[in-house]
């Protein structure tokens, strides 16, 4: 059976970020750190967090801030 998503369909993506150990990687230096920005609907409002978050910490190169597609780890037959 295939499913198809409406435009209103909620698509969660969660936004968090945190300080890396390295630049060349993506572990963290300190999980109880990090910077759990929020839950959004859709994609868009994920990337204008995102992109907030992300400005705002330019100044420090092992700063990251992610995008996690929610909605493809609750339902991957969507994916």
């Amino acid at each position: 059976m295939t499913k198809t998503m409406t435009p209103d369909k909620q698509l969660l993506h969660l936004v968090f970020g945190g300080e890396l150990t390295s630049i060349e990687g993506v572990e963290f230096s300190d999980l109880s750190g990090l910077d759990i920005v929020g839950i959004y609907p859709n994609y868009a409002a994920a990337y204008n967090a995102w992109k907030a978050k992300a400005q705002a910490t330019v100044d420090n190169a092992h700063m990251r801030y992610f995008i996690v597609h929610l909605h493809r780890l609750l339902d991957p037959e969507l994916a």
